[in-house]
């Protein structure tokens, strides 16, 4: 006799390619998941916020902050570890694992990779524990897939640096303690660490998303914003400073997006296993069935191509192209099982008591932010051409 099963993983066995720290660590995020995240997700999505100051600490206590990052605080964690992790999270809602991104793949790396020692140990701890929440302020009104374009200036006088310019789309930003912004200079590019009531810096609330609701946004503008030199980033002064750090948040997104999917698979098979129609289950008709088995195929793919490059960074050996590859592919099949699930879910599926459209609506974000398909494609392209065909 066959016996069901709600957890599309067991496929391709995919628990038996990971060790028993994995394992462990990866049960412990989901235990979190459950029991602090997902019985509030439906209000805070249908709010439009998140309690931010609330759940830092608690994320922090759990490791998840800067999770792959050692020292200061850290755990240093693996990678394919922090992938798990990220996977656990977004499977509840990709505007929590955006948090813990970037606070830990992009504020925290910026200043763990680019910083002085005195900045690390400044500013690292805090942000570790989630009692700092840090923001990066890179993308711009008008400068999104092209960061070379962007209009905010960074101006030498003396020991202060003056900085003018808006960013925009900018996770956490109205929370933020701290917020890595990247500017040009005359030099090339620089990163600063602009801390929350710096006269010239503010971060106005972005409201009236179809989107990552269950998440706080926002812009920073910077009006004759001085910082002493002392905040600049100081190993850095070109683009592969803020690059480097999207490389990293993209990582997680290769497994978090996967997260979303297996939910919404999940949640269609528990649907349609318990829905009659004409008599029986929906789950016993061969449509369904057909949907659901290439849904699953596809999710298993993706969540083994996840695991080869996670082990691939794990040896350093993983490649920015690599990561262009998975952040492709999970936020395309990712999307792409969101929305057919919700057709097997019917009407009921337009609420927010099933999770599948709250997932669609924010893979559209996922699916263009930290670099557009498009551009991936393009990452992708040259690598296998040898010819950039950006412009």
């Amino acid at each position: 006799m066959t016996v069901s099963t709600t957890d599309p993983l067991t496929l391709s066995s995919f628990d038996g390619l990971l060790d028993d720290e994995e394992r462990m660590l990866r049960d412990a995020v989901t235990d979190f998941a459950h029991s602090e995240l997902a019985p509030h997700v439906q209000s805070w999505f249908d709010a439009g916020t998140l309690p931010a100051k609330e759940l830092g600490p608690k994320f922090g206590e759990l490791g998840a902050l800067g999770m792959h990052l050692e020292g200061y605080g850290c755990p240093g964690a693996s990678a394919v570890s922090y992938g798990l992790a990220c996977m656990e999270i977004e499977a509840v809602d990709s505007g929590l694992r955006s948090f813990v991104s970037v606070q830990g793949s992009l504020a925290m790396f910026a200043i763990h990779h680019w910083g002085s020692e005195e900045q690390k140990e400044k500013y690292l701890p805090g942000m570790a524990a989630g009692t700092t929440l840090g923001c990066f302020g890179l993308t711009e009104p008008d400068a999104g897939s092209d960061p070379a374009s962007m209009k905010t200036r960074a101006t030498r006088e003396g020991d202060e640096w003056i900085l003018n310019g808006t960013k925009m789309w900018i996770t956490n930003s109205p929370v933020a303690d701290v917020a890595v912004v990247w500017a040009r200079t005359e030099d090339g590019y620089a990163g600063f660490i602009v801390e929350k009531g710096t006269p010239g810096f503010s971060a106005p609330e972005i409201h009236k998303k179809l989107s990552l609701r269950a998440s706080i946004t926002g812009e920073i503008v910077l009006d004759n914003c001085r910082v002493p030199d002392s905040q600049r980033l100081p190993k850095v002064s070109s683009l592969r400073g803020p690059l480097t750090c999207l490389n990293e948040a993209r990582y997680g997104i290769i497994w978090g997006a996967l997260g979303a999917a297996r939910d919404c698979i999940t949640t269609a098979l528990e649907y349609t296993n318990t829905r009659q129609v004409f008599g029986k289950s929906l789950s016993s008709f061969q449509l369904s069935q057909a949907k659901l088995a290439d849904m699953s195929v596809e999710l298993n793919k993706g969540v083994l191509l996840a695991l080869q490059l996670g082990r691939l960074k794990d040896q350093h050996k993983l490649e920015p192209h690599q990561v262009s590859v998975g952040k492709l592919n999970s936020t395309r099949t990712a999307i792409a099982i969101a929305r057919e699930c919700r057709t097997l879910l019917g009407a009921s599926g337009i609420t927010l008591e099933y999770s599948p459209l709250r997932h669609a609506n924010n893979l559209e974000s996922v699916l263009t932010y930290e670099g557009t398909a498009e551009m991936h494609q393009l990452i992708i392209g040259k690598a296998l051409t040898g010819e950039e065909a950006f412009r």
